[in-house]
């Protein structure tokens, strides 16, 4: 990012030259985790904007993050997704991680969707399921609100007690049950990486509550909220991380996972954008 030019600045230049290129209002903002990319097939494509040429968007580093920007309709609705998100581990700040929520924010989405690949800490859960996502747990070293806040986006001190939208919860767990889809809810504890946890790290996430850990996710649901945007997010269980099941993973594995899980994903997202 160029830091002679305010944050707020890098906002609207990034959102001038996207209406630019695209006609439409999306009214959906979608962003897609790891291995997760394929809901891209069901969406009628209409424009694409490669995230390199967008003024002020980092780059994705991440070999399985496309980084690409696309707009279309899915169920009948107008979507601006995600195809490659940014990470914390990779060296951005945490408002070059969030920059396009806020992006997305002024070009008119109403609702966030976000998923991700996570390490499975409550015993019950299996790879290949999914985990909807009803709270989370901070443990980042760095927040996307810090510093002055930006009164025409927020509040100070925005209230997260509810940080992932009830109705929508609802929604996705009667979708899930309509299709026998096993989707179990909890909460997610969102950390640094790079690096896959120690077992006592593990075991610590699971003693404070986490039902899934993960590397993303939280930064880009603190700052939706804080433009009182409603965010739904939904985990796919990559690798077993409670006792007697934790083994080396690689990224390979994770990916592999990734696509057990991707249909039921897709499916719930998809039938969730339809009923908004």
């Amino acid at each position: 990012m160029q830091t002679n030019i305010s944050y707020s600045d890098q906002i609207l230049q990034a959102v001038s030259y996207i209406q630019d290129q695209v006609s439409f209002k999306p009214q959906v903002g979608i962003i897609l985790g790891t291995g997760l990319g394929k809901l891209i097939d069901d969406i009628h494509i209409l424009h694409e904007i490669d995230y390199k040429d967008i003024p002020h968007f980092p780059v994705s580093t991440v070999e399985s993050h496309t980084g690409r920007l696309i707009f279309g309709e899915i169920e009948g609705k107008h979507v601006v997704a995600m195809k490659g998100r940014f990470h914390y581990y990779e060296g951005y700040d945490m408002r070059e991680v969030t920059l396009p929520v806020r992006v997305m924010k002024h070009l008119g989405v109403e609702v966030l969707c976000v998923s991700n690949a996570a390490g499975g800490l409550n015993p019950s859960y299996k790879i290949g399921e999914v985990m909807i996502i009803n709270d989370h747990i901070d443990l980042f070293p760095e927040n996307p609100l810090r510093g002055k806040n930006m009164d025409e986006l927020g509040v100070r001190f925005p209230d997260m007690s509810e940080p992932y939208d009830l109705g929508l919860i609802e929604a996705a767990r009667e979708i899930a049950k309509g299709h026998d889809i096993i989707a179990h809810e909890g909460s997610y504890a969102g950390v640094q990486g790079p690096n896959l946890e120690t077992r006592a790290e593990y075991n610590y996430l699971r003693i404070i509550g986490a039902d899934t850990v993960g590397m993303s996710t939280v930064p880009e649901v603190i700052v939706a909220r804080h433009m009182n945007l409603p965010v739904f997010a939904i985990s796919a269980i990559t690798d077993l991380c409670s006792p007697g099941n934790i083994k080396k993973v690689s990224i390979a594995e994770v990916l592999a996972a990734a696509a057990i899980a991707e249909p039921n994903m897709s499916l719930i997202i998809k039938k969730l954008i339809s009923k908004l």
